[in-house]
Formats: structure tokens, C-alpha cells, sequence
């Protein structure tokens, strides 16, 4: 089968081809899985011009335009050229490039619309969604109720159009715990891990509430926090450096994304206090090395914990609940859970059961 990727963001900031490999490593982890055994093109735009071949895609770098319009023939055009079998669209947000595409290719190509993390388009924009939704074949969200959600609301019109596959996955793997925390420096039993923007969605200060709350009575336990942006920085400072076990919350910052292989694998539990997210990278890195999962209950983060069967799962927002669950992972069977973890994300979260998960959908359209 030959499919065809395609985005129609352009990304001036990149300059070389490498650099955008190192981007979307979280992503191309799919293309090159379905490159095993299928013709796969990746076209972007970039600011280069080229064709480049990386782990088995084919990479086709243009330049059409150097900023979002609404008239895209020239790259559908170009699409519709390479013969694809398949196309494959990043993101919902693209309407009426959508709808060019459909009203260009043949009649045999098929279109699935990959959800990343949008949300549905409301006013005159939902009727574009919904012109949009009849060139469509299929759409790929990391939670099916994510999708009908969508339906719901009158963006797209058929929920047999929805199918879960997971968004993103991880490189990381298992290493020796030991290992890992001589690298990492960690300490603390049991050894808790954050990892994400400190903003309103990610709402850090609910974790750090109820983790000194646990702390009190778990006074050995140590929660960890890596992050890149620091939006709720100062809240955060004034809320640790206030309190008697500040201790217990160690603040780190940005780390280099390579050298999270071994804090996830420094961590007995990871922490998520998401009240929205399009699937979650971070979880998913987490699971991959043996750390279980403790997140809000949020539609992604059912589809990826197996609905709390490798993890534990609370309400958003609710220091009580997170607490309760915090108190949760003293009773666990924690190797168990963090197999359960592991088992989960080979099956479901790895790319290659991502790959083949969509090109069974491909097959079946």
C-alpha cells in the first residue's frame, strides 16, 4: 500500500531535514513501522527544499507557500501526483484543505484525518468540519469517546468513522533502576514524577497540594518535577517554600529530552494532573519504562492506562481524589502494576502496535 502523509503547517524555524527528524521522532515512529512493509511519503514544508530518505520514509520537503492560506491546489496537486493509496492528514483544523483534497483525488484514494490534540471548530468554522467530513474515510483519535465528542457536538457526522489509535508514542525503554538514579541523583521511596508545562491545563498546584498532604504521612516519599515552562512557577515556589515538608517536592526544570529515558526509569509512579489532553506523550514515555501511572481521569487517559487497569486514575481538579490516590499506591502490588504498565504499552501504545492498527483501518476502507 502507498500512503502519503501530509501536513499543511508550515514550520519556518526548521532549516534542515535533520532537525526535523529530531522533532517528530515522537511521531515518525508510525511511517517508519508502516515503511516495513509499505511505500511511505511524508510531505512538509519546512523552510528546505529536497528529497531526503530516513529510516524508510520518503521525505518530500516543498515550499508552496510561506504562510497558511486557504487555497492549497498546488500541494494537493502535488499529492495527488505521487499515486498514494492513502493519505493520511495531521490534524482536524484543516478544512478546506480538505475539502480541495477530496474534490482532487481519484476516487479510489482514501483519506484518514489524524486528531492531534484540536478541538472541534465552533460558529460559521463547525460547517467547514462538516463539508470537510464527507471527504473523510476514517479518523484516528487516541480515545474513540474524544470522537464522539465530536459527533456530538455536530463537527463530524457518523461515529463509524472513528477509530482509537493512540497519537504518539515513546523511544524509551527499560533500563536498571539502579543505573537510572545513579545518573539521575534520585532519592526517596516511593519516587514520584511530573513531567509537563506548569499551566492552568497541566494544574501542578493541585499535585503539589495533595502530594505534601500525602507527604505527611509518607515522609520518605519524594515527588520530582520536570518542566519547560514554568507559567505557574512562582505559585508553585511560594506554595513549596512554605510549607514544612518542602522537602519532599524537589524542583528540577528543563532536562534534556534524551535524559528522560532515565528519570522515568529513576520513578516508581508517574503524576498527571491534565484536565485535557489530545493522548499524552509523557504518560506514555512513563509507561513505557515500568512507571505507573497515576492520572486524571480525562478521556485519553482511559484509553491509555486500559481504563486505571495498569494505573490508577482520579478526578481532575480534586485534591481529595488525587490524594486518595496517592494514598492508593502504598496498597498496590507495585512490580504487578508496573508490568500491567508495560504489557499496555506494547500492545496498545508502542509504535508498532500503532502501525498496525492503522493499516488495518487502511486496509479495511
Amino acid at each position: 500500500m502507498r500512503y502519503v502523509f501530509i501536513s499543511y503547517n508550515y514550520s519556518p524555524d526548521f532549516l534542515t531535514p535533520e532537525s526535523w527528524f529530531k522533532r517528530t521522532e515522537g511521531y515518525a515512529g508510525l511511517m517508519e513501522c508502516l515503511s516495513k512493509e509499505n511505500t511511505v511519503i511524508s510531505v512538509k514544508q519546512i523552510n528546505y527544499e529536497g528529497d531526503h530518505t530516513h529510516n524508510g520514509i520518503q521525505y518530500r520537503f516543498v515550499n508552496f507557500y510561506r504562510k497558511k492560506v486557504y487555497l492549497s491546489r498546488r500541494i494537493n496537486q502535488y499529492i495527488k501526483n505521487l499515486q498514494p493509496d492513502i493519505v493520511v492528514v495531521q490534524g482536524l483544523h484543516h478544512p478546506l484543505q480538505i475539502v480541495q483534497l477530496g474534490l482532487l483525488l481519484n476516487k479510489n484514494t482514501k483519506i484518514i484525518a489524524h486528531h492531534h490534540a484540536e478541538k472541534p471548530l465552533i460558529g460559521i468554522k463547525r460547517y467547514a468540519q462538516k463539508l470537510a467530513d464527507k471527504f473523510v474515510d476514517a479518523y484516528l483519535f487516541a480515545s474513540k469517546p474524544m470522537g464522539l465528542d465530536w459527533v456530538k457536538k455536530g463537527n463530524l457526522a457518523s461515529p463509524q468513522k472513528i477509530h482509537e489509535v493512540m497519537e504518539v508514542s515513546s523511544n524509551f525503554h527499560p533500563v536498571d533502576k539502579a543505573q537510572a538514579k545513579e545518573k539521575t541523583g534520585v532519592a526517596g521511596n516511593p519516587v514520584f514524577l511530573w513531567v509537563g508545562r506548569l499551566n492552568a491545563n497541566k494544574d501542578p498546584l493541585n499535585v503539589v497540594k495533595a502530594f505534601f498532604k500525602f507527604a505527611e504521612t509518607n515522609p520518605d516519599a519524594r515527588l520530582y518535577m520536570i518542566y519547560h515552562t514554568g507559567e505557574l512557577l512562582v505559585e508553585i515556589t511560594s506554595v513549596i517554600d512554605n510549607h514544612p515538608q518542602k522537602n519532599s517536592i524537589i524542583l528540577i526544570g528543563k532536562v534534556v529530552h534524551d535524559d528522560l529515558l532515565y528519570w522515568f526509569n529513576s520513578a516508581d509512579f508517574f503524576i498527571s494532573g491534565s484536565h485535557y489532553e489530545g493522548s499524552g506523550t509523557a504518560v506514555c514515555e512513563a509507561m513505557s519504562c515500568r512507571c505507573v501511572p497515576v492520572v486524571t481521569d480525562i478521556f485519553s487517559f482511559r484509553m491509555i492506562t486500559d481504563n486505571g487497569n495498569c494505573g490508577l486514575l482520579y478526578e481532575a481538579g480534586n485534591e481529595a481524589a488525587l490524594l486518595g490516590a496517592l494514598e492508593e499506591t502504598g496498597r498496590l502490588n507495585v512490580k504487578e502494576k508496573q508490568e500491567l504498565s508495560l504489557k499496555q504499552f506494547r500492545e496498545k501504545l508502542s509504535f508498532e502496535a500503532i502501525a498496525a492498527q492503522v493499516h488495518q483501518i487502511a486496509s479495511s476502507l
